[in-house]
C-alpha cells in the first residue's frame, strides 16, 4: 500500500463512501495527517476532474467518472509502482489521454507502470510493449519512447556529433 498503486478495471470503489473518502481511505491507512491527506486528496481530484464530485457516492457517478476516481486513488499515494488495467477502458478519449498524461507525470517522477490495455493508441506510450495471448507472452517490442530515443541518437551519430550511449 506504501509503495504501489492500483487501478482496476472495474474501479473498486466502496459503494457506502463518498468520492472524498473513497480517494482518503488508503492515505489513512498510511497513517498520513488530516492535513497532508486533504491537500493530497483535493489535488488528485482536481488532477481528473472530479473535486466538484467529492461530496457524491459511486452509485451517482457514470462509468467513466467512477474510473476518474479510480485513478485519483491509486494516484493519491504517489506511487512507486502503479499497476493498471485498463485504466482508460471507460473513459471518452479527452479524458483517456488526460489520463495518460498523469501517468507520463509519474512516470517522469521515477514511477514503474505496468498497464494492461486493448488500445494501441496508449500502448505506444510505453517504453516495453509486451503483447499476451493466452497468459504467454508473444511479441515484446519497444514503444513509441524508446523509438524516438533510438531514432534521435541514430541522427545525432549519423550528423557527425560522434558515438553517443
Amino acid at each position: 500500500n506504501r509503495e504501489v498503486g492500483f487501478i482496476f478495471q472495474s474501479f473498486n470503489l466502496i459503494g457506502d463512501l463518498t468520492v472524498y473518502e473513497n480517494v482518503e481511505l488508503p492515505l489513512t491507512y498510511r497513517g498520513m495527517n488530516s492535513a497532508d491527506r486533504k491537500q493530497r486528496v483535493t489535488e488528485s481530484l482536481e488532477r481528473v476532474g472530479m473535486a466538484h464530485r467529492a461530496k457524491h457516492l459511486p452509485s451517482q457517478l457514470s462509468g467513466g467518472q467512477q474510473q476518474r476516481v479510480a485513478v485519483a486513488r491509486a494516484v493519491g499515494g504517489q506511487p512507486s509502482i502503479l499497476l493498471a488495467d485498463e485504466p482508460t477502458g471507460n473513459l471518452d478519449s479527452t479524458n483517456g489521454e488526460a489520463v495518460m498524461e498523469l501517468m507520463r507525470e509519474l512516470h517522469r517522477g521515477g514511477a514503474t507502470i505496468c498497464m494492461v490495455t486493448h488500445d494501441p493508441r496508449y500502448a505506444q506510450h510505453a517504453d516495453r510493449i509486451v503483447h499476451l495471448f493466452d497468459g504467454l507472452i508473444v511479441e515484446e517490442e519497444a514503444g513509441a519512447n524508446r523509438r524516438e530515443i533510438e531514432d534521435a541518437k541514430r541522427e545525432l551519430k549519423e550528423s557527425g556529433f560522434g558515438a553517443i550511449a
